[in-house]
């Protein structure tokens, strides 16, 4: 039953992906500077993010431990999503919200491979199969057809 409900969360952020691709877009239009809807867009998960955080930190007795991770990390993630977020405000008026999320997810596909086939990060290594390929390429082809049909 759990994998049940956390493939169903997945889902569910999927389509908060799919939804939050025009509101941002519609946001940058009406800013007039799309970037600024990125802007608003992180302020805006950022302090929610941080009172959870600290919440369940307070729930749990557990101190949030700042000098743990390589200091790398505190503005990886955070550049990479800021990327994906102003990419999507900035294609989803030009291509549409599937055209967008559909190439998204293709390239989330492929970067997941590779990630996986070298154990990105300490995660357990992957090979890549034929059946992952032949996954990856039908999911390439129904890009294509989302865009150009």
């Amino acid at each position: 039953m759990d994998t049940v409900l956390w493939a169903l969360m997945g889902v569910i952020a999927g389509a908060c992906i799919a939804a939050q691709a025009p509101i941002n877009a519609s946001l940058g239009r009406a800013l007039e500077v799309p970037v600024a809807a990125a802007a608003v867009s992180f302020l805006a998960g950022g302090v929610v993010l941080w009172a959870l955080a600290f919440l369940f930190s307070h729930l749990t007795h557990t101190p949030i431990n700042f000098g743990a991770p390589a200091p790398w990390t505190f503005l990886a993630g955070g550049l990479l999503g800021a990327f994906y977020v102003f990419s999507n405000i900035t294609l989803t008026p030009l291509m549409g919200a599937a055209a967008v999320m559909a190439l998204s997810v293709t390239g989330q596909l492929i970067g997941g491979l590779f990630l996986d086939k070298i154990g990105f990060m300490g995660m357990a290594v992957r090979e890549i199969s034929v059946g992952r390929i032949a996954g990856a390429a039908l999911l390439v082809t129904g890009a294509v057809m989302i865009r150009v049909l």
